[in-house]
């Protein structure tokens, strides 16, 4: 029998007493306390029935009297109810008694009261000679003798049955405890079992786990015990072994770690480290050569070799490896033993490779290949890098290029527009007030749309020059109450807004901040004139200033046509306009906004927006409140 059936067999032994034990306990104990408390319930019934029998024929006793001594019937009442009730009774305690001196006793109370009945009660009652009250009182304590004994008998009954339940449980307990230390003698005997078996075997394998955690990977341990005992040794051996082979090739595979390391390092240096990577690679590998090439930016490529005077590869062999998938290590057909990896490229750069040659009867393993592979992945990478950072140069010196080209043109923009914009503007104030003659109504028509536009183009070319940075913030920044400004610059909207239908209310307390008077009611207006553009007749807009914490806080809601969502990220970006406006043809350059939020950043502070399509937009302006 083999120990895992000797174990579970002493183990089912073992529960099977427990259970046993535990089982035969219950059920007896509980047939035990369901027999005694059934008899003492019948007992205790049949004695309160017996002191019940004399209970009533007692108030039987005291109608008689009162109808004897008053002669009226309302006293014949308790003697009526107690004779039915005593005879009730007599019959509930013979019905839970089974004794026969006890239904002896209660035959003879029964006598006794059935003799008192007919020898005084009824004569009394029916009007007869008269018993006399000392013959009443004597049959009626012979009744109570009688009732005595009976009660007297069932105390000791119920005592003999105490008795009985006692000695029942003490023999129960005599039996348990003698089942208890025969599941005590078979646990004894499985312990000793198991300490012989398993406990020494065990002892045995923890020494050796010990010494082989201290370093001595030679350590083994004696098979001993039952057969599966035996095979787990062995299994620990075989463990111990295989660690110590494991141990070993983690050696060999830290020196290669450590030569991947060392040509990552080669290589952070700059492309051209991949003369010395080929080079730590064929030391490494023990190789007879290796070869590399990589291409680092448009025009350039670098390779070596190792030896320096190895043969180069033939044409044939390159245009093999560069025709494999870029990171797969190759083994080539037309160089016995050779293995490659290509090397990607792009669109700039074409792909690279690395090769190595075996020396005679040299077979690459799994570590060798491997090897390669992540020595490949660290040249990729770095050329990578290289590139990037190449591309990355040349975006910027173009972006840079690009920036100073849009300033010089903004800058001869606004030049060049500004000088003729005066003449017109001039000249058109001139001949509108009349110093050229006077005007039909179709010239000042004219004339009025010339100026109405050219304010409009001044308007642009000033947006653009705040844009450029041309107007920064400086000696005209001073102490500015937002919400007086605030008031100054609705008054000036409304006018607009009553003829558009919209409504325009404000809110406003006072929040002190320092900045460009000037240009902060360019924000403000900007804010105000875009919300009054895109509400709708019915529609309202609201200016909202205050002070919160260490800010000052503006707030310009309105109900109009609200922003699509795919339009916020780019809303503060100059020339962005929302699809919904250009697709209703809202009037506006796009540089509302953009100027807005150059004017916020420039006094330090940012600018927000929340927005439902149809529904409305609330943009917020938080400033640092002035100290």
């Amino acid at each position: 029998m083999g120990m895992r059936r000797r174990v579970n067999a002493g183990f089912l032994i073992l529960v099977t007493l427990f259970v046993a034990v535990v089982v035969t306990q219950i059920v007896v104990d509980d047939r035990l306390r369901v027999q005694h408390a059934a008899r003492t319930e019948r007992l205790e019934r049949a004695r309160d029935a017996n002191i019940a029998v004399l209970q009533h024929l007692t108030d039987a006793e005291t109608g008689v009297r009162g109808f004897q001594l008053t002669g009226r019937r309302a006293f014949l009442d308790p003697y009526d109810q107690g004779r039915v009730r005593a005879l009730a009774a007599f019959d509930e305690a013979e019905a839970n008694t089974a004794d026969p001196g006890v239904r002896d006793l209660l035959a003879q109370e029964r006598s006794a009261a059935r003799e008192w009945l007919t020898a005084y009660a009824t004569p009394v009652l029916a009007g007869g000679a008269d018993p006399g009250t000392a013959r009443g009182k004597e049959l009626f304590d012979r009744l109570r003798g009688a009732n005595a004994a009976v009660d007297d008998a069932i105390g000791a009954q119920q005592e003999a049955y105490a008795a009985t339940a006692r000695r029942q449980a003490g023999l129960a307990q005599a039996a348990f405890a003698g089942l208890g230390a025969v599941l005590l003698g078979v646990a004894i005997a499985l312990g000793a079992w198991g300490r012989r078996f398993l406990l020494a075997p065990l002892e045995h394998i923890r020494v050796t786990l010990d010494r082989l955690a201290g370093g001595d990977l030679s350590a083994r341990a004696v098979p001993s015990g039952p057969a599966e005992m035996r095979a787990v040794i062995g299994t620990l051996n075989r463990l111990a072994a295989e660690t110590e082979r494991l141990l070993a090739a983690d050696r060999a595979r830290l020196v290669r770690t450590e030569l991947r390391q060392a040509a990552g390092v080669e290589l952070r240096a700059g492309p051209a480290g991949i003369h010395r990577v080929v080079r730590l690679l064929g030391e490494a590998l023990g190789a007879e050569a290796v070869h590399g090439r990589v291409c680092t930016e448009p025009g350039t490529t670098l390779g070596g070799s190792w030896p320096e005077d190895a043969a180069p590869l033939p044409p044939a062999v390159v245009a093999e490896i560069l025709g494999g998938e870029p990171g797969t290590v190759l083994a080539l057909t037309g160089t016995a033993g050779a293995l490659a990896v290509p090397l990607g490229g792009d669109a700039d750069c074409p792909p690279g490779l690395l090769c190595v040659l075996p020396r005679d009867g040299r077979e690459w393993t799994g570590d060798d290949r491997r090897l390669l592979a992540t020595v490949a992945r660290e040249i990729e990478h770095s050329v990578g890098q290289h590139r990037l950072r190449h591309r990355q140069e040349r975006l910027i010196t173009e972006m840079r290029v690009l920036d100073e080209r849009k300033d010089a043109f903004v800058a001869t923009v606004t030049h060049e527009l500004r000088t003729p914009l005066t003449s017109i503007l001039g000249y058109t104030e001139m001949l509108t007030e009349g110093d050229g003659g006077d005007l039909t109504a179709i010239q000042r028509r004219g004339l009025t749309a010339i100026q109405r536009n050219a304010h409009r183009l001044q308007d642009t070319i000033a947006d653009l020059m705040v844009l450029d940075g041309t107007h920064r913030p400086g000696a005209g920044q001073g102490p500015v109450d937002l919400a007086t400004l605030a008031r100054s610059v609705q008054a000036e909207v409304a006018p607009e807004a009553g003829a558009r239908g919209v409504g325009l209310t404000g809110e406003l307390h006072p929040a002190e901040v320092v900045g460009d008077a000037r240009r902060l009611e360019r924000v403000l207006r900007n804010l105000l004139d875009n919300a009054v553009k895109f509400t709708g007749t019915g529609g309202h807009v609201t200016c909202r200033v205050h002070a919160d914490d260490d800010a000052a806080v503006v707030a310009v809601s309105d109900t109009g046509i609200g922003i699509p969502e795919a339009d916020l990220p780019g809303l503060f970006t100059p020339f962005h306009r929302g699809a919904n406006a250009m697709d209703r043809a809202v009037q506006g350059t796009g540089l509302g906004l953009a100027i807005v939020r150059t004017i916020v950043t420039e006094h330090g502070g940012t600018v927000g927006v929340e927005s439902k399509l149809d529904r409305g937009t609330t943009f917020t302006v938080r400033l640092p409140l002035r100290a």
